[in-house]
């Protein structure tokens, strides 16, 4: 027997353990944008901003469905609440205008209404934080200044002592 038949080839190495979770949403940029995209949205900006670029008053009313091209340009299809969809058509030229003007391009030359219910997101609960006594020794304690300043200052002390330490 040769030396060279004596020695083995390596094993492959497994993967190395973590013992800890990937984050929920590490993955979810991948798998929804399949989703986002067949329904027209390139950008899911869109959507999931839809609050901020068509104001609170119309996001309680409407929700984008669809962006399809069209001929003359972008079609936004919406899903407003039936009395709404009047008042959005006669609101449409000004909606086109901010949907465009927030995503930087003229995405959006027209809008179609499907008029049917909307799905109510519930409303997010703050929980109030504890107030936490400043120490001492904190500078803004020891202000000497106008009580409204002072006032301020101990409250952004208080609020920046919030942040920093854990419940």
């Amino acid at each position: 027997m040769t030396q060279e038949s004596k020695t083995k080839e390596p094993q492959p190495q497994p993967p190395p353990r973590r013992n800890w979770p990937d984050a929920v949403g590490r993955d979810t940029g991948g798998l929804s944008k399949d989703i986002f995209v067949r329904a027209g949205f390139r950008n899911p900006t869109l959507v999931l901003r839809w609050t901020e670029i068509a104001g609170p008053e119309i996001a309680r009313f409407a929700q984008p469905i669809r962006l399809s091209e069209g001929p003359s340009g972008g079609v936004l299809t919406l899903k407003a609440e039936p009395g709404a969809a009047l008042f959005l058509q006669h609101e449409s030229r000004s909606l086109c205008e901010r949907i465009n003007t927030f995503l930087g391009f003229s995405a959006v030359s027209k809008l179609r209404f499907i008029q049917g219910s909307l799905t109510q997101r519930p409303a997010r609960k703050v929980k109030p934080r504890p107030v936490r006594e400043l120490s001492p020794i904190d500078p803004a304690i020891r202000c000497q200044a106008p009580e409204s300043l002072r006032a301020a200052l101990l409250r952004l002390a208080q609020a920046r002592r919030r942040e920093n330490q854990p419940d």
